[in-house]
């Protein structure tokens, strides 16, 4: 086999793993709603700068992905993270091709500039790590 089509075979294999529902969108675990199963809360998943967000331990991830940069916004129970310290990286992956960006800290959100490829479809995955907090993941999707 040539080496564009392992490259290839190796994007799409790791598409499918990405694909899994793993996505922690419901890790809701650990906190109260109520009487009312499912209530809404400051951490719902909906987006609030036109971005794809996920739900990781209780913190909201909002990856905002334009041609010229990505953004991507921190919050817990809908407050700003404080992000002096803080780390970020992001890995897109399309059906052809896979990058990744380093992110740096701007006031309350990462930011990246560049130039970046995210046709509908596209799969990211943010490794964002808090200082004296281990890393978290979130895995989005682009529609």
């Amino acid at each position: 086999m040539n080496h564009d089509k392992l490259k290839s075979l190796a994007a799409m294999a790791l598409l499918a793993c990405l694909s899994a529902p793993t996505f922690a969108a419901e890790d809701h675990q650990g906190h109260d709603h109520g009487d009312k199963k499912g209530a809404a809360h400051a951490h719902d998943n909906k987006a609030r700068h036109g971005g794809a967000v996920a739900v990781v331990k209780d913190v909201n991830y909002e990856l905002v992905a334009k041609p010229d940069g990505l953004t991507l916004y921190v919050t817990d129970h809908g407050k700003a993270v404080d992000l002096k310290g803080a780390t970020a990286k992001v890995m897109l992956l399309t059906a052809a091709e896979k990058s990744e960006t380093t992110l740096a800290p701007a006031g309350d959100k990462f930011e990246a500039t560049g130039t970046f490829k995210v046709p509908a479809g596209t799969k990211a995955v943010a490794t964002v790590t808090l200082p004296n907090m281990p890393a978290a993941t979130a895995k989005f999707t682009f529609k």
